[in-house]
């Protein structure tokens, strides 16, 4: 009852102040600060959500999405700049670590590292300092504020570099084989389905590549039952069928696990690549 008087509410505001919501919108509302974000605006927010999930319009759901992070992206970097030392480290590092091993043991040579949204850089630092054999290490974002600060902030490490781009459009423009592209706790998920997957046929024509991609899925998404995508959580993101994805794009798995991380949602890992002859590594649970 409490859900559908909040909707109620929201749509009437949406009716009453068009402008306000079109201005949420475009601005981003998909993740809210709640000591900046007015009770009005939340049932707008809900209204507009629940309207375009009702419609299955998933590409406006997406817009919304690229709405925040490239007006409000560098905020929540800065609210979260804890997060590679908390978050990343102890959960996601040992997958790098893997890569390390099969760059070691393989006759391809890689040059260069692509991390799609790279946030405030830390995780594209991290790996230059990781993989020395790695010449270039390149970090695109949407949030034009977020890269104009991290050249300042890497401005020493000359192996950085940072674009703001929208990864899709500088993937057509200037990626190459011998890369290496990384997402890193959710950028995939704000892609939709078919655009993550045109995505990934796109790396995939590109020549040799390994994709490590670290990023959430639905608790509640039984992948066997639906490989579609869906939205999941507080922000409506979507939880990727990443297995299926990267398959019908023309890769292998050379890892594949997954890991608890809130109640809402768990990590997937996974490690891919174009040219094995063969898969490696079968899914686990971690």
């Amino acid at each position: 009852m409490k859900s559908k008087i909040v909707l109620l509410i929201g749509d009437l505001l949406v009716f009453l102040m068009p402008k306000k919501a079109k201005e949420l919108a475009e601005t981003g509302m998909t993740i809210t600060d709640g000591n900046k974000v007015t009770l009005t605006e939340r049932f707008i927010r809900k209204s507009l959500l629940r309207k375009v999930e009702i419609n299955s319009d998933h590409e406006t759901l997406s817009r919304f999405h690229k709405a925040y992070w490239e007006n409000q992206g560098n905020h929540f970097f800065a609210a979260t700049s804890d997060s590679f030392e908390k978050n990343f480290l102890p959960e996601c590092s040992f997958i790098f670590e893997l890569l390390k091993e099969k760059l070691s043991t393989k006759n391809e040579r890689f040059n260069t590292i692509v991390e799609i949204g790279t946030g405030n850089g830390k995780v594209l630092n991290y790996l230059s300092e990781q993989l020395p054999q790695i010449e270039r290490f390149i970090g695109i974002d949407l949030n034009q504020n977020q890269i104009s600060q991290n050249r300042i902030t890497y401005k020493k490490n000359t192996q950085l570099e940072f674009v703001a781009s929208d990864a899709f459009d500088w993937v057509n423009t200037y990626a190459n084989k011998n890369m290496i592209f990384v997402t890193s706790r959710g950028v995939l998920e704000y892609f939709t389905e078919s655009r993550l997957q045109d995505f990934l046929q796109q790396v995939n024509r590109l020549g040799n590549t390994v994709f490590i991609a670290i990023e959430p899925n639905g608790v509640d998404h039984n992948l066997k039952l639906n490989k579609h995508s869906e939205p999941y959580g507080y922000e409506r993101s979507f939880s990727h069928n990443y297995e299926l994805l990267f398959k019908n794009a023309g890769f292998n798995l050379w890892h594949h696990s997954k890991k608890e991380s809130s109640t809402e949602h768990y990590l997937t890992y996974m490690g891919a690549d174009n040219y094995s002859e063969k898969e490696i590594l079968a899914a686990t649970t971690v």
